[in-house]
């Protein structure tokens, strides 16, 4: 079985012309044509907290955001969201606050395709260090609490500069990250904040930075995508 994942930290759909463009949000993501979709910065941070993309919008593609919303016109926790190819089961879906002074947060999801069972989580890190250490620890922990082990996939803008070490040694050496080029700032990125890191049961088949024109123009931060594989038992 292989799957397309991606990571975007959207920034509220507000893109380098300081123009708010959800459908140019949209239209990078079938660009990249992903089943499972971490966002970041999907909702806006005061308020009811809502969906920078109308639920419109989305009901017009080939995802559903997973419900994993605590405010009724968000889409996400803390800004951050999963969207699902429609064809795609979910078991569970599900919110976690993080060790943090600045309120932060991840989802998670475990989905059913294929005769298969894997779970995702997608998060938005701390800037600093020690945190995303205690956040990544506490990531793992609600995928392992969560029933019993199946492959795992964690995606999002990690706040890391580094290509390993700090906060991702957290993850152990049962993990592979999968962190394939600079992604911030997207005119001309040089940081590898955002990465999808995958347990040992998964083959990475192919990743990327999505470098496309409408992408360098929507965010701040370029998507990332990863195709993987699960082999059969």
């Amino acid at each position: 079985m292989e799957l397309t994942f991606a990571t975007y930290n959207i920034h509220k759909a507000v893109g380098l012309d300081r123009r708010r463009d959800p459908e140019r949000i949209i239209a990078v993501l079938r660009e990249i044509d992903a089943d499972i979709i971490a966002l970041q910065e999907a909702d806006l941070r005061f308020g009811q907290r809502p969906s920078v993309i109308p639920r419109a919008l989305l009901d017009d593609t080939s995802w559903v955001a997973l419900p994993v919303a605590k405010r009724r016109r968000s889409i996400g926790w803390h800004g951050n969201a999963l969207l699902l190819r429609r064809d795609i089961d979910f078991t569970l879906a599900g919110a976690l606050d993080l060790p943090v002074l600045e309120p932060r947060g991840a989802v998670f999801t475990e989905l059913r395709l294929g005769g298969r069972r894997f779970q995702v989580a997608g998060a938005h890190l701390d800037i600093s260090g020690f945190r995303r250490s205690d956040q990544v620890r506490a990531i793992v922990a609600a995928l392992e609490r969560n029933g019993t082990t199946c492959p795992q996939v964690v995606m999002g803008d990690f706040n890391h500069w580094g290509r390993d070490g700090g906060a991702m040694r957290e993850f152990g050496q049962s993990w592979s990250i999968c962190a394939p080029g600079p992604s911030f700032p997207s005119r001309r990125p040089i940081a590898r904040l955002d990465r999808i890191i995958v347990s040992s049961e998964w083959k990475v088949i192919d990743a990327a930075v999505h470098h496309s024109r409408q992408a360098m123009q929507a965010s701040d931060h370029l998507p990332v995508w990863a195709r993987l594989e699960l082999p059969k038992k």
